[in-house]
């Protein structure tokens, strides 16, 4: 596939052309991941709303059916469920961790293993967050072991 940028002035509206000979699920995840990235996602911080980015998301959680954001400072609430997050988020790093985690691989600073076949995920932000077995081969093929 060959991708072409091109700079613009800020007078110039900024597109995206995607030209292909079918649409298949790759390219229908990457144009959700790109939607989702541009329109942005909402993180109730207290009585305010705050509109996030994807890629400012070090991961979403759900403790007690309420939803959370993680980012590098801040956590904010969501009116998500977790499929939906995982919908939104698909193409991009994220990838379940847990059965309440989708955590992000390009927030990961490093891992080690833990107890019963578990990893322990340090993120950039010095958090910790325990990757359950069962989805290390998800964690293994997004850090490209």
């Amino acid at each position: 596939m060959k991708i072409t940028i091109e700079q613009i002035s800020r007078e110039q509206n900024e597109e995206v052309i995607l030209r292909c000979h079918e649409v298949n699920d790759q390219i229908l995840q990457m144009l959700q991941s790109l939607k989702a990235s541009e329109s942005g996602l909402v993180g109730i911080k207290g009585e305010e709303l705050h509109r996030l980015s994807l890629e400012d998301i070090f991961y979403f959680e759900v403790v007690e059916n309420r939803s959370f954001f993680y980012c590098r400072d801040n956590i904010y609430e969501s009116k998500l469920k977790l499929y939906e997050f995982e919908e939104i988020s698909k193409g991009g790093g994220f990838f379940r961790a847990s059965k309440s985690t989708i955590l992000n691989a390009d927030k990961i600073e490093f891992v080690s293993p833990s107890f019963s076949g578990r990893f322990a995920a340090i993120l950039r932000n010095g958090e910790k967050v325990v990757v359950s077995r069962q989805y290390v081969g998800t964690l293994q093929k997004k850090m490209g072991l």
